[in-house]
């Protein structure tokens, strides 16, 4: 087991390598484009700035009507005489020998960037990047796989603005397709978390796939915000100290949450849902028929707790519910109470079959 998944981890890494040489590969050849469109444009100016100058002198005209006559030579327009001297019709020649040259080498050049489909990309990149510089109070999701898009779907949910970093071609892809505002790049990186607004963001949200690096983005993150709000998530349980000792404000730990979940339900069929908020918790409980609360009022089942509301089989939902309410069987309560008070309710109301004997 422990070969497959090292196995597993080095494949991984290989993908990631793979795309971060083709992206540095695109940027290499974005560059070696600037590269050539510059070395063009000089090459262009010093055929027009010559030919004015060897114009000017040979023809013994004005600098204005050199420079006219050498961007008429160049473009191969011919709207001009030709020269009178037979060195004025050499450089006349040269000209339009280099200039032709030069431009069908600047044609191709750029139709290659077009056909290459770089531009495309250039546009819709600088294009997020202007709607994430507009956005502020937004949320920066370091991630996103299942947890990072249910993450996107419950903030989406409230409102919330968001800015989604991952660097894995398929979560791109699926992005892009229900048109979030996407970074292509490691989470972990400075100029990243810059480039997505840290600085005006609400919080960092570090869910990747990869204790390691949601570590990682931590410790960025805390570095560029020492106020920010940091959630991350956690697979390995050695990893919670971690990400809390990086800057984490809170950790999750999705595998333990829904196991600690199911062990409840199993061990509390009535307890339909469950929040923990610091010292406190609250639970939906279900009133089966057969339990010890069924038929008895609140006031002499609540103990330590605070029954926040009762709702009645037919969906009538009771606030504040009156301490002498009764409780009856297909009844819900929603209970607030520290963890000894919300297990003593889930005692009162277990199902007499499935109690301990």
């Amino acid at each position: 087991m422990a070969s497959i998944v090292h196995g597993r981890d080095r494949h991984e890494l290989a993908v990631r390598e793979r795309i971060r040489d083709q992206r540095r590969s695109a940027r290499r050849e974005l560059v070696e484009f600037m590269r050539r469109l510059g070395i063009l444009l000089s090459v262009l100016v010093a055929m027009i700035v010559v030919g004015t100058v060897c114009f000017a002198i040979i023809d013994h005209v004005s600098p204005a009507y050199a420079f006219v006559w050498t961007m008429d030579t160049v473009t191969t327009l011919g709207t001009i005489a030709e020269p009178r001297t037979g060195a004025g019709r050499a450089l006349q020649v040269g000209l339009e020998v280099f200039g032709i040259g030069t431009l069908f080498y600047a044609l191709a050049t750029v139709a290659e960037f077009f056909v290459s489909g770089r531009l495309s990309g250039l546009i819709d990149e600088r294009r997020t990047q202007k709607m994430i510089d507009s956005t502020t109070d937004h949320y920066l999701i370091c991630g996103y796989g299942r947890v990072g898009r249910q993450v996107a779907r419950d903030l989406r949910a409230a409102g919330a603005r968001y800015v989604v970093i991952d660097e894995n071609p398929d979560n791109r892809d699926h992005a892009l397709a229900v048109g979030l505002p996407f970074l292509d790049a490691s989470p972990s990186d400075d100029d990243v978390l810059l480039s997505a607004g840290i600085e005006r963001a609400q919080g960092v949200i570090a869910c990747v796939d990869s204790d390691a690096e949601n570590i990682f983005i931590t410790l960025t993150a805390r570095e560029l915000r020492s106020d920010i709000l940091i959630i991350a998530r956690a697979s390995a349980e050695d990893s919670e100290k971690k990400l809390l000792r990086a800057g984490a404000d809170r950790v999750i730990s999705p595998y333990k949450t829904s196991g600690s979940e199911m062990a409840r339900v199993a061990l509390h069929p009535q307890v339909a849902r469950a929040v923990d908020a610091a010292d406190y918790r609250m639970e939906e409980i279900d009133v089966p028929a057969s339990c010890e609360g069924a038929g008895q009022t609140i006031d002499e089942i609540r103990g330590g707790s605070l029954i926040v509301a009762v709702r009645r089989p037919d969906g009538r939902l009771e606030p504040q519910p009156p301490l002498a309410t009764v409780l009856q069987p297909g009844d819900k309560l929603l209970a607030l109470g520290t963890p000894d008070a919300i297990e003593r309710l889930e005692g009162i109301f277990q199902p007499t079959g499935a109690q301990a004997t």
